[in-house]
């Protein structure tokens, strides 16, 4: 039987046994983990839409790989620039037509905005509710839309996909912003 006096020793006794096993060296870790279902996309500070899937999210640094002669067990490996991936997200199509537009607007000269990239935060959180990591695409900018088929004998949700590349990213365990973003006067755009 669990009364409030043990439950405090308890909770007390436990507390103690964790910082004992700190103060030797052993570290006690929580598992904290993330699935891939909970995530929702942040453009313009809120919460975009519900999306089924974000893909692609990542980067590849290049390598020069040069050999030495005489020396044959190693080489040598030099970093080079950094690759984004292009980030495909996908929801059910809607009578919303807010990333419709965004990408359109792109290809619209007469549309006078010189301002069309935003940060774009992806965050994902744990079982809890709590962010666990927030990846922030830095002047994102769409680069394709599609459509799902539409098929007369089809039963399934018409999907649309959108497609953004990115200039960069940063990560981080809290997220927010998504604001858009102009380039200072080096060319570059603010990465917080």
């Amino acid at each position: 039987m669990v009364n409030g006096k043990k439950g405090n020793k308890s909770n007390k006794s436990s507390n103690a046994s964790n910082a004992s096993n700190a103060s030797n060296g052993n570290v006690n870790h929580e598992l904290n983990y993330v699935t891939t279902n909970r995530f929702y996309v942040e453009i313009d500070s809120t919460i975009a839409a519900s999306f089924t899937e974000c893909s692609g999210l990542g980067f590849q640094i290049q390598k020069n790989v040069f050999h030495e002669g005489g020396v044959n067990d190693q080489q040598r490996v030099y970093l080079g620039h950094i690759e984004f991936t292009d980030v495909t997200l996908k929801r059910g199509i809607t009578d919303n037509l807010g990333f419709l537009n965004w990408a359109t607007k792109i290809f619209d000269e007469q549309n006078g905005e010189n301002n069309l990239r935003q940060n774009v935060n992806i965050l994902v959180f744990n079982q809890a509710g709590e962010t666990m990591q927030s990846w922030t695409l830095i002047g994102a900018i769409p680069i394709g839309w599609k459509s799902s088929d539409l098929q007369a004998d089809g039963s399934s949700v018409a999907i649309e996909e959108l497609t953004l590349a990115y200039e960069g990213l940063k990560v981080a365990k809290q997220g927010g912003g998504g604001n858009p973003t102009t380039r200072s006067k080096s060319g570059f755009f603010t990465s917080n």
